[in-house]
This record gives C-alpha cells, sequence and structure tokens, in this order.
C-alpha cells in the first residue's frame, strides 16, 4: 500500500483494536498522519510495540511505525484532529462518554461501528450526536474486509456526513492507491445499511452450510437487499442509498466471502453448531446476531414485510428448523420484484 496523499498531516485517533480499527489505523499511518490505537488490551499493545503485528486480530501484517499503540484514553484523543471509533455497538456509549472530555474543541469523530445500540435501537451516528452535540461526526462504511484491506487488496469505502468539509478531509485522509473513499450526506441510509446487511450475511452463511443452489443465493441475495431498503426508508433513509458501496456492495461481500463474520457464524449454525459455539469459534464480534433481535422486534413493532428477518429469528431464537428460512423466502404475497418503482418508472 503506497502513499499518494499530499495533503495536511492530522492527528488521529481509532479507539478499538479489533481487525478493522487496526486496518483504518495503518492506512492513515502509511498516509503519513501520526496515529493512537487505543485498546485495553496490554498484551496486544504489548505485541504491536515488539513485532509490529496486530497478532489477535491482523496476524501477518506488519504495521507502520506511525502507528503507536496506547492503553490509556485520555493520552490518545486529547490531541486528536480526528477520532475514528471501532468498538462494538454495545460498548460504544460507555467509551465514548468516557472519551469526550478529554477532546479538543475542534475535533471531528467518525463511526466504524456496525451496529444498533441494544434497547434504544440508536445507530452509532446519533449516539456520537447525543454524546458529543458540539462536534462534527461522520460514519465509515462498505465493503471492507479488514483483512483484504491490509493485503493491499483494492477496496472501496464510503465516508458519510452531513458536512461537505469533513468528507473531503476523510477522503483525503485515508485514500491511497488501494483504498479508495467516496462520500455520501446520507449518513443515516450507509450507517443503517452497514448495520441491517450482517443479519443477512448470516442467512447467507446458513445457504452455504445447506448447500444451496447459486439460484436461491442469488435469490436471496437480492431479496435482502429488497427487505433491508424498505426497513431503512421507512426509518428516513434514502432508497438510492442501497444501489451504492454502502448498501449492494457491502451485502454482496458480506453474504459470500468467509472472511465475513457474520457469514461464518450463518455457516457454522448450518453445520450443526450451536449460536454460542459458532461465536465462541470466530472469537470477535458478529454484530448481526444483536442486530436480527433488535430489528425483528422493530419490524414487528412498525408492520414491516421481513419475511428474512422472520425466518432466520425463529432458527436463531425460536429453535425453527433451518427450513424455516426457504420457506418464509417462498411464501408471502407475490411482491415487486424492484423495491420503489412504479408502473410508471
Amino acid at each position: 500500500m503506497s502513499n499518494t496523499n499530499q495533503s495536511p498531516s492530522y492527528n488521529v485517533t481509532v479507539l478499538g483494536g479489533g481487525s478493522f480499527g487496526t486496518a483504518i489505523a495503518n492506512i492513515s499511518a502509511i498516509n503519513n498522519h501520526s496515529v493512537s490505537l487505543w485498546m485495553r488490551s496490554e498484551k496486544q499493545a504489548d505485541d504491536i510495540l515488539e513485532s509490529r503485528e496486530n497478532s489477535r486480530y491482523l496476524p501477518g501484517y506488519k504495521l507502520h511505525k506511525n502507528l503507536v499503540p496506547s492503553l490509556s484514553l485520555e493520552d490518545s484523543v486529547r490531541c486528536a484532529d480526528y477520532v475514528f471509533v471501532a468498538v462494538p455497538s454495545k460498548a460504544f456509549r460507555s467509551v465514548l462518554e468516557e472519551a469526550v472530555p478529554f477532546l479538543q474543541p475542534h475535533a471531528k469523530l467518525i463511526s466504524l461501528t456496525k451496529g444498533i445500540e441494544p434497547n434504544s435501537f440508536k445507530l452509532m451516528s446519533q449516539i456520537l450526536q447525543e454524546v458529543a452535540p458540539a462536534h462534527e461526526i461522520g460514519v465509515i462504511s462498505g465493503p471492507n474486509l479488514a483483512k483484504e484491506i491490509a493485503d493491499d487488496q483494492i477496496t472501496a469505502t464510503v465516508i458519510a456526513s452531513y458536512s461537505p468539509k469533513l468528507r473531503a478531509e476523510v477522503q483525503e485522509m485515508l485514500s491511497c492507491q488501494s483504498f479508495r473513499v467516496y462520500g455520501n450526506p446520507d449518513i443515516y441510509g450507509v450507517e443503517m445499511a452497514g448495520a441491517i446487511k450482517n443479519i443477512y450475511a448470516i442467512v447467507a452463511g446458513l445457504a452455504a452450510a445447506l448447500g444451496m443452489a447459486d439460484n436461491t443465493k442469488a435469490a436471496i441475495i437480492t431479496r435482502s437487499l429488497a427487505e433491508m431498503s424498505r426497513f431503512a426508508v421507512r426509518l428516513g433513509a434514502n432508497p438510492m442509498t442501497f444501489l451504492g458501496l454502502a448498501g449492494v456492495g457491502d451485502l454482496i461481500v458480506t453474504c459470500t466471502s468467509s472472511l465475513s463474520r457474520n457469514y461464518r457464524v450463518g455457516y457454522y449454525i448450518g453445520e450443526g453448531l450451536t449460536l454460542k459455539q459458532a461465536i465462541k469459534k470466530i472469537g470477535e464480534t458478529a454484530e448481526g446476531i444483536n442486530t436480527l433481535r433488535m430489528v425483528n422486534d422493530k419490524a414487528l413493532e412498525l408492520g414491516i414485510y421481513m419475511p428474512l428477518v422472520k425466518g432466520l429469528y425463529a432458527v436463531i431464537y425460536e429453535d425453527m428448523p433451518i427450513s424455516a428460512i426457504s420457506s418464509k423466502l417462498m411464501s408471502g404475497d407475490l411482491a415487486q420484484d424492484v423495491e420503489f418503482m412504479s408502473d410508471g418508472l
């Protein structure tokens, strides 16, 4: 990954030492920014200092010298121009509340977390707005498998923000020969797509483990896109967002790649493991499991037709046979092929 970035140098902090947080931190470091990677694990921090590797989440990939691990949240954020938050959704608010008192007034906050907060049904951007109302915010989402980013595979992502200036700065900050950053003003749609698609990755993993045909897999992915966009638009998203990288792009990669944590959860369950066994085997957070429960409840509350969500919920939480998903896919009214398209186009 070579640096073609001639933009000003920033002090960048990434909160969370998982695979995607580490990958974004390393791109920032390669692009000549001073980077602090905050993590809770002293062993992980020592590994990075000694071997220049995050051996737990990105083993085998050397990290740039500009990336410095930190165990102190205050030290990490107090000089930051940009703070990227990459902690799991269940810890997002608490970490942010701890960090905000130490932020510089001009610091900008970007979420890297694809999830929904339990109980409140709030997206990470909404938590950022609540906890840090004085700061500009944004969200990064897209088909971004961390190991492929670290391996210099050509990758594209989306920075969503209401601020054109923030979008432009992040595009310059992170773009390089193998990593391209596109802008989108629809922060809600970009983030909702990134959260909901994890549910359908679990469905796709199940389908793969059961040996379903390619026609079936294609039907699952395209009906997933219709279902997730129907849900998100009802809650205020722009339907066009789902035709871009954060929508169909992320859905394709997470529903087809064995590098996707949620896909693997579905695959292992399809092979006969329990949910608990599947999660333990992966060793990382699979946000789709928590998102499934929340989206199913919200869809019932609002009366939104989501047969795939309903089928997966029955399998995961109600011990229904896996055939429930295929029956849900083929049940119900004969619907319109493309959501939001009228007879007059």
